[in-house]
């Protein structure tokens, strides 16, 4: 399969301490002639002299007013147009990307002419609580299991952040200027919707580590989880009605995968419904809402146990995952921050030192 020009693009904002590990895990992947370029936004560290330093092309923006990820992907992606690639691939800055991904990445893009996703997985740094390591485990089901369920099926994934490549064609046209939190999210439902839905391509890895520091993982989660239950309030119900409209697959398949909750906040709704079922029962003698809820119950067990037991068991052990429903009850100041204090800018995650 022939080998396309590639720009790797890292969107990068106070990164000094891991960008220089993300570029050799990039270099060693390109040739001579495609470009690595660090778009140091906004920088107050040696982010920038440590990319230079490390070989890689660095442009560096300034602007206090439009902050976030979005706006930095645009400032590369319009560098880049003097002297454009055939593909361009986004990597964050505290990624890893696996042997021979690059190339993967841009060949399956180049041959099916859609935006292609890597398999991105967070790990759990070395002697993680079992908090994070649950973490873990809803992100292995989130960015493996379902998008692999979805692919299996021909349907779309959705866009993940990183690891993403698409032509120069489409991301140079893309509306990319926007400091929403889930950027990646918008981004993907925009493809679906002119005809090129994003491909699942898990031969192609990018991996990144939670932060070990309780802020810095209470943030990442809190801007992941209001940006999601955001777009899937905003835009569900008219994707629904536009997906049904023009007959567009990919963009319903997409719609369905939106509205589905976190894992945590599925875990919470199901068992609310129960709760409140059980006493509707107790008061009333109503049966049905009971059993339907009792079924959703034992199905979304059945479902968590069979991603585990295929997916699972190297993240962690059964006993542990036994404690998810005490997790999920400490993620729900985040669900009612959501509903009092809405997280709507993009805020960058502390990162650990």
């Amino acid at each position: 399969m022939r080998r396309p020009s590639i720009a790797v693009i890292i969107p990068a904002h106070n990164e000094q301490v891991l960008i220089q590990s993300t570029i050799t895990s990039v270099l060693s992947q390109l040739n001579q002639d495609d470009r690595l370029i660090v778009v140091a936004d906004n920088c107050t560290d040696a982010t920038a002299s440590i990319a230079r330093a490390a070989g890689a092309e660095v442009v560096e923006r300034f602007n206090l007013q439009e902050r976030g990820k979005g706006y930095a992907l645009d400032f590369g992606v319009r560098h880049c147009a003097q002297n454009p690639p055939e593909v361009v691939i986004i990597v964050d800055a505290d990624c890893q990307v696996g042997a021979k991904s690059i190339y993967r990445l841009a060949a399956a893009c180049l041959e099916f002419s859609r935006p292609v996703q890597a398999l991105y997985l967070m790990k759990s740094p070395s002697g993680a609580g079992l908090k994070t390591r649950i973490a873990e485990f809803a992100w292995l089901v989130k960015n493996l299991v379902r998008p692999s369920g979805y692919a299996v099926l021909g349907l779309p994934c959705q866009l993940m952040g990183t690891g993403m490549a698409f032509l120069w064609k489409d991301i140079s046209s893309a509306n990319l200027a926007s400091g929403h939190i889930v950027e990646d999210l918008k981004l993907g439902i925009d493809f679906c919707r002119t005809g090129r839905p994003p491909l699942f391509l898990p031969q192609a890895l990018v991996t990144s580590v939670f932060p070990i520091s309780a802020e810095g993982l209470t943030g990442q989660r809190t801007r992941w989880e209001h940006g999601h239950l955001g777009v899937m309030l905003s835009e569900a119900p008219g994707l629904f009605a536009e997906s049904i409209c023009k007959k567009n697959t990919g963009l319903l398949a997409l719609a369905f995968d939106l509205i589905v909750p976190p894992l945590a906040l599925l875990t919470l709704s199901i068992a609310a419904i129960f709760i409140a079922s059980a006493a509707l029962y107790l008061f009333s003698g109503v049966t049905l809402p009971l059993w339907l809820s009792l079924t959703g119950f034992c199905m979304l067990g059945f479902a968590v146990m069979l991603a585990w037991s295929v997916f699972g068991r190297q993240v962690i052990s059964l006993a542990s995952l036994c404690y998810a429903p005490i997790y999920a009850l400490l993620k729900i100041p985040v669900y009612l921050n959501f509903l009092v204090k809405r997280q709507v800018n993009w805020v960058r995650a502390k990162r650990d030192e």
